[in-house]
């Protein structure tokens, strides 16, 4: 299991009518051992939507990244 705390920065605001998205910077930082940090830039309609998006990005490249170093 990776566990890992996000930070969101609103970039462009959603629409206020809920119709479109927004467009955040999430900041993911992981806890040790996995303690990596990576930003995304990601275009949602909620910043918690963003954050949940930003926790599985960051999950899929730490998984990906361990993947590879024990190929090596």
């Amino acid at each position: 299991m990776i566990l890992a705390s996000a930070t969101v920065d609103i970039i462009d605001e959603p629409p206020a009518h809920g119709h479109g998205l927004g467009k955040f910077k999430v900041e993911v930082w992981g806890k040790e051992p996995h303690d990596y940090v990576r930003t995304y830039e990601i275009a949602a309609k909620t910043d918690s939507i963003a954050a949940r998006e930003g926790l599985d990005r960051f999950v899929a490249d730490i998984t990906r990244l361990l993947e590879d170093s024990e190929g090596n």
